[in-house]
């Protein structure tokens, strides 16, 4: 695992741009082609063995916290369980998450979580690197086979979906957003569904018919969200969720929330304690004793309010406003330092299986909404 510092391609951001990316450089620069990553192939085997491994891992950390009624740890609410419950049970397919991995090119990589109700850097990891790729150096291979593989699962879920279209929604105001839902329903346009979309906001509700509904009132059967549920339990239409007589098909599926919640990760830790891809987690911190760790808020987004903790004080905290409902403690791994630069790989899983990664890389052992994307390829 090395890293280099290069040249950006001559006109990049209308390259970019072109590809849809409009994201770019918001307040400051996030996508980065003056600096790559290279991984051999060996590097790329652990990350794609590790990723599968955490996979399946989670699923029966899933499973425990179903058969064990252990949703109050994960502080969901009672009247969500029955859709967790049901949307376990009928097997719910789901589309993708990505695992934020420590990983130094030489030791086991570690889980620092799993972003896998509403993950994103998606677009970037999928299409954006490879098109860099493609254009600074071809006949470099990448870890990446994001894009056949999310056309190829869309045709998978096709037969669970219910009759109607299939809805694309996220919340207004974020171009991040919605350049990845937007990506993420031309791959299903690509595997023959028939979609359209909507924002968050635009999504009604028929009382007589007791169903979630669009602007000219047809039922809404099948739904991606890019929108957290953890957000949707304090909404006014949270009720609905419960009441809908359609029983939408929600993409991720209600499960997920298990996984998404930061509480999966001392559940995990209690289950496969010592596994050379997880780090020690608590739900109490005294459980480190004068060790540092890290407190992370058991929902949250970007880093936010992300502390490490040493001789029980904080010695570096991120602004934000979560952890009003609690958190967990893990250990603390700091990222590798490339001189005074820390790299996160996003580890991505499309259906169930290893699929690609995307680099994020901040100032900080603390990784933010400003981290930069790094393209990365292969060396033979």
């Amino acid at each position: 695992m090395k890293r280099y510092k290069t040249l950006p391609r001559h006109q990049w951001r209308k390259k970019v741009e072109e590809l849809g990316f409009i994201f770019h450089t918001p307040d400051m620069p996030y996508w980065d082609e003056s600096i790559y990553y290279t991984f051999n192939y060996a590097q790329i085997d652990v990350l794609e063995k590790a990723t599968a491994t955490l996979y399946d891992l989670c699923l029966k950390a899933a499973e425990y916290v179903i058969e064990n009624k252990l949703y109050a740890k994960l502080l969901i609410p009672d009247s969500f369980v029955s859709l967790i419950e049901r949307s376990w049970q009928n097997e719910d397919p789901s589309i993708y998450g990505r695992f934020d991995l420590w990983y130094d090119g030489v030791n086991p990589p570690k889980l620092y979580e799993f972003n896998a109700d509403t993950p994103t850097s998606l677009f970037e990891a999928s299409i954006v690197q490879w098109f860099w790729l493609k254009e600074y150096k071809a006949e470099a291979d990448q870890f990446n086979s994001m894009h056949e593989k999310i056309i190829d699962y869309w045709k998978y879920v096709k037969p669970y979906l219910k009759q109607g279209k299939l809805y694309f929604a996220c919340a207004r105001g974020s171009s991040e957003d919605f350049v990845t839902t937007e990506y993420l329903r031309d791959c299903a346009i690509q595997a023959e569904l028939d979609t359209e979309f909507l924002y968050m906001d635009e999504i009604g509700w028929h009382n007589p018919r007791q169903c979630f509904t669009d602007l000219n009132e047809q039922p809404i059967c099948n739904i991606f969200k890019l929108y957290p549920y953890e957000w949707m339990w304090e909404e006014d239409f949270y009720p609905y969720l419960i009441q809908d007589t359609m029983q939408a098909y929600w993409i991720e599926p209600p499960w997920r929330i298990i996984w998404s919640c930061k509480g999966i990760l001392p559940i995990l830790w209690e289950l496969f304690p010592e596994h050379e891809n997880l780090l020690p987690a608590y739900f109490e911190a005294n459980k480190f004793g004068s060790k540092e760790y890290v407190r992370k808020p058991i929902y949250a987004r970007e880093g936010a309010n992300v502390g490490v903790i040493k001789n029980g004080r904080i010695i570096m905290e991120n602004a934000g406003e979560y952890g009003h409902n609690g958190y967990v403690y893990q250990a603390y791994q700091p990222l590798p330092n490339f001189s005074g630069n820390y790299p996160v790989i996003g580890s991505w899983v499309i259906g169930q299986e290893p699929a690609g990664m995307g680099i994020r890389e901040s100032d900080t052992v603390i990784t933010t909404n400003t981290s930069r994307f790094i393209p990365h390829y292969i060396e033979v």
